[in-house]
């Protein structure tokens, strides 16, 4: 994300500066279009497609089950409609956080461009990791996920769910195609674009593959355990960036980061590889949503096992710069206890020292900004 200047002059309407600057309203206009096509019945049809959950299936009452009748859930082409207006909602939520919360800070810290970006895409992803951790959490107790870790592959397929359940991955799909205009909305530097655009790819094919492919309670504990690390991680780097000593947290992260990646690979190959394995149906079936077979398996375990390579591969890069940003402050303490111990030097000394030792400390000083500036990715 770039800086957005406001300027007192009003842009040309429809320009892309107009856009930009008034992007949250212009959202905001069509998204209650949908809301007042509600309120009239030539209309409400229509409009209920975007604004409310499709395909709920009602089960009766019985007396073994429950006193009450059940709505269930699947999914369906018309969930297209119902995440494209949810995404509306995203973009209108996100410039609410960005105006009112993270520009508000900015003017106080006076950050530079570089913290700016990073501190607004920090506080952005950590507001909503925060949020789906909660949610995610109240579901996997309302629905014993937790006491039951079977209920990961048993029942196979999961083709009807609760109304929260298929809210929650209306949502995340939602909040994940909305960063792509907002690449545009908030002016995102051209070599940070590719980036960003591999970030947001990696979330949308894996869990639009675990909604598809009937895996949502499998795919409800990984987000939850992967959102749970990456608040961490966003929340430390906020920190960090109001006061550089702030760098406990990422000691907590590097451990959890690790915990959290075996724990993924641990639930998936017991899920794939000894529950849904062992399952009685394993024929591909699309009328049923039944996707239990071999082929099908080892794809999706072999898709998460990258994904998870390709963290670690980002982590230990990342800890790579932390350390040469450590190492790149060593010069500096090497000189104040090089001119601690010899006390008063002569001419000749000091010219000699000063060609020797203080050049490299500022060229060194210069790239220990550049590193720190861009440490956290």
């Amino acid at each position: 994300m770039a800086i957005r200047k406001k300027s007192n002059k009003n842009p040309p309407v429809l320009s892309h500066e107009f856009v930009v600057q008034n992007h949250a309203d212009i959202v905001s206009c069509v998204a209650m279009i949908f809301l007042l096509g509600l309120m009239f019945e030539i209309t409400a049809k229509a409009a209920v497609i975007f604004v409310t959950l499709q395909y709920n299936v009602t089960i009766p009452a019985t007396e073994e089950q429950s006193a009450e009748t059940i709505s269930l859930y699947h999914y369906g082409i018309k969930d297209l409609a119902t995440i494209f207006f949810y995404m509306l909602v995203a973009i209108i939520i996100h410039a609410i956080i960005q105006e009112y919360v993270l520009d508000k800070i900015n003017r106080k810290m006076h950050f530079s461009k570089t913290k700016h970006s990073k501190f607004n895409e920090s506080g952005q992803l950590s507001a909503f990791y925060l949020f789906s951790c909660v949610w995610g959490t109240s579901i996997l107790v309302s629905e014993n996920y937790i006491s039951d870790p079977t209920s990961l592959w048993m029942d196979y397929p999961h083709t009807l769910i609760p109304f929260q359940m298929k809210f929650f991955y209306i949502s995340q799909l939602a909040y994940w195609f909305h960063a792509f205009p907002e690449l545009y909305f908030q002016k995102t530097k051209k070599e940070d674009i590719f980036r960003q655009i591999v970030y947001i790819g990696l979330y949308l094919f894996h869990i639009a593959g675990a909604y598809l492919l009937n895996l949502t309670h499998l795919g409800l504990v990984l987000l939850v355990l992967h959102y749970f690390v990456e608040f961490l991680f966003h929340i430390s780097r906020l920190f960090y960036f109001s006061d550089e000593r702030y760098q406990k947290g990422f000691s907590l992260w590097a451990v959890l980061f690790v915990l959290g990646r075996l724990l993924t690979l641990i639930l998936s190959v017991l899920t794939f590889g000894f529950g849904l394995a062992r399952a009685e149906d394993q024929q591909l079936n699309f009328s049923t949503g039944n996707f239990n077979i071999l082929a099908v398996r080892i794809s999706v375990l072999a898709s998460i096992c990258m994904a998870q390579a390709f963290m670690m591969w980002k982590f230990i890069n990342f800890q790579l710069r932390r350390w040469r940003e450590h190492s790149s402050s060593q010069p500096q303490s090497v000189k104040k206890k090089f001119v601690t111990a010899k006390g008063k030097t002569s001419r000749k000394e000091r010219g000699l020292y000063l060609h020797i030792y203080r050049l490299p400390v500022a060229l060194t000083s210069q790239k220990e900004l550049k590193v720190k500036e861009n440490l956290f990715f």
